[in-house]
């Protein structure tokens, strides 16, 4: 993933990171819907199904109910990546759940054999499990750490230990979702975040249109975006996904044509 990370700063770009639910729609549409998001951005994140996500906002609690009942799994996932044979680096995002269920070390091995570049796990707070945190850090996958805007300066050396890869930044308080305004305060925590690592520093949470897009790729080394993304995948089909994608890609290109 570093790789990417050089190539982009090269090019004066800011990466563009889908975020996708393995096996949603269905199996087959999420397996296209990968691909097709692979070939417009530069890192790709897919989404572990859960029964209690509680991060999530509503959009994708729905589609990891869907897949779910649809029998995705974890394996399932792997699967799925296996399966998209992607020449762009994949994170896996899950809830720490299913990967004890499937076995940590085992769940480690299978996924950097299928090329996995990452690991963000989304109720695992630096320091809560010594043990696991270890086991992430000593394998092939980068530990992707989540940093809320309102963790404080002290806090952040902790928050960041051993992080790999590029730090996830939350736009916002609250659950995954689509917002209507990047919050006000958002400089500010790129800059917070910047002074306590070297790391790419990408934002997520909330970013639904192309402008909002544009405006965190003047400002951050990354824009996530999961929720807008799931919900036209879900309305429209891969078409509509992409589509998105390709709005999200010309904005952001734009601001950095000024930048």
């Amino acid at each position: 993933m570093a790789r990417t990370w050089a190539a982009l700063r090269a090019d004066g770009r800011t990466a563009l990171v889908p975020y996708l639910t393995a096996g949603y729609p269905t199996p087959d549409a999420s397996l296209a819907a990968i691909r097709a998001a692979a070939a417009i951005s530069d890192i790709v994140e897919v989404g572990v199904p859960f029964s209690d996500p509680l991060a999530d906002g509503p959009t994708i609690q729905r589609s990891s109910f869907e897949a779910l009942r649809q029998g995705m799994t974890l394996h399932g996932t792997l699967e799925l990546i296996a399966a998209a044979r992607l020449e762009r680096p994949v994170v896996i995002f899950s809830y720490l759940n299913p990967i004890l269920r499937y076995g940590v070390e085992r769940f480690l091995a299978d996924a950097a054999a299928v090329g996995v570049a990452g690991l963000l796990l989304t109720d695992l707070p630096a320091g809560s499990d010594p043990e696991i945190e270890s086991a992430v850090q000593e394998s092939s996958l980068d530990f992707i750490r989540l940093v809320a805007p309102t963790t404080r300066a002290e806090r952040l050396d902790a928050a960041l230990s051993g992080a790999g890869g590029f730090v996830y930044l939350v736009a916002r308080l609250g659950v995954t979702g689509a917002s209507t305004a990047l919050a006000a305060d958002l400089p500010g925590s790129i800059a917070r975040v910047r002074r306590a690592t070297p790391l790419p520093v990408a934002v997520g949470f909330g970013i639904s249109t192309p402008a909002q897009a544009g405006t965190v790729a003047g400002l951050a080394d990354g824009v996530v975006v999961g929720s807008a993304l799931v919900e036209a995948l879900g309305r429209g089909g891969v078409g509509a996904a992409a589509a998105f994608l390709h709005s999200l890609r010309e904005a952001m290109d734009q601001m950095e044509a000024v930048r």
